[in-house]
């Protein structure tokens, strides 16, 4: 027998909830003259950020490592889809070189990605020039990423996938809006591409893409899905994690208010500081180490190959 349904009275209505908001209205931040690294980490035992590496091989071999742990992790998440969807790292000894994932129908899947399986193109004219010379790269990723790195060169990691509620979201050409303490991540630090020049396939569509995207840490792309960037591909992960899962929040908030439930946005002074402490570069890539453990703990280290 199913359930019985109980409905409310229609003229019952829920306790309004005390404020306790400061009797001036105010919030006290605090940590400012930190680093927001040291903000975050209670005490003098600070959490390690960005390493740093004695040779361009080392810094390659540890950026294509942490390359094929994102997509490990991307699967897990449920970020496949056919080809569509890529990782690019910017090579730390060639600036107009960048590492790329090759291209699924004729490559691999994300789940099984490996360091070894990444093509090294340069971004200028599209030439194989290392790595995995057996698959070609997916030619829509190669004109997307290398126009956002060559108009970018303090990017040097970007992340682009069709996950299911960035693309969802993407349909309204709107911003995410400051529902959130992790949507604070891109407050006044994402743009939209609002427009759909359909599949691209020419670089003057890439070329619109990366002046959509701007100085931003992210773009919306209407119709399309989800772009972050970051000075390493952990940041850029973590933001695209953040980003998506901000979508996930607004689609719900919306279905929410269109049934009458108001939103409570964050003030723009809270947001900046959450956006100061939180958006940090060296505090997204520490947020990613957490996935990037769990691949390796479970994998045994398997993506390093």
């Amino acid at each position: 027998m199913a359930p019985t349904a109980v409905s409310l009275d229609k003229t019952t209505s829920l306790p309004a909830a005390k404020s306790t908001l400061p009797e001036d209205g105010s919030h006290v931040h605090g940590t400012e003259d930190n680093s927001p690294l040291a903000a975050i980490s209670h005490g003098d035992n600070v959490l390690p950020g960005i390493p740093r590496f004695d040779s361009f091989e080392a810094q390659r071999q540890w950026q294509l490592e942490h390359m094929a742990a994102a997509f490990r992790h991307w699967s897990r998440e449920g970020y496949v889809v056919g080809m569509t969807g890529h990782i690019s790292v910017r090579d730390p000894e060639h600036e107009n070189v960048m590492w790329i994932n090759p291209s699924k129908q004729l490559g691999v899947h994300f789940g099984l990605l490996n360091a070894s399986d990444m093509i090294a193109v340069n971004m200028n004219d599209g030439t194989i020039v290392g790595g995995n010379r057996s698959r070609p790269p997916n030619a829509a990723g190669f004109l997307i990423h290398s126009e956002c790195h060559r108009a970018r060169p303090d990017v040097h990691a970007i992340c682009h996938a069709h996950s299911i509620h960035g693309k969802a979201w993407s349909s309204f050409g709107k911003p995410i809006e400051m529902l959130t303490q992790d949507a604070c991540k891109f407050y006044k630090a994402h743009s939209v591409y609002d427009s759909y020049g359909g599949v691209v396939f020419v670089a003057e569509e890439g070329k619109c893409i990366a002046r959509a995207l701007g100085q931003n840490k992210a773009c919306i792309l209407r119709n399309h899905g989800l772009l972050t960037v970051g000075q390493t591909v952990d940041e850029a992960a973590f933001l695209f994690l953040t980003l998506e899962h901000s979508c996930q929040g607004q689609l719900l908030a919306e279905a929410a208010a269109a049934n009458g439930i108001s939103k409570a946005l964050i003030p723009d002074e809270e947001a900046a500081y959450t956006y100061m402490m939180e958006s940090d570069p060296e505090v997204c890539y520490c947020e990613f180490q957490v996935y990037y453990d769990f691949e390796d703990r479970v994998l045994k280290g398997e993506f390093k190959q």
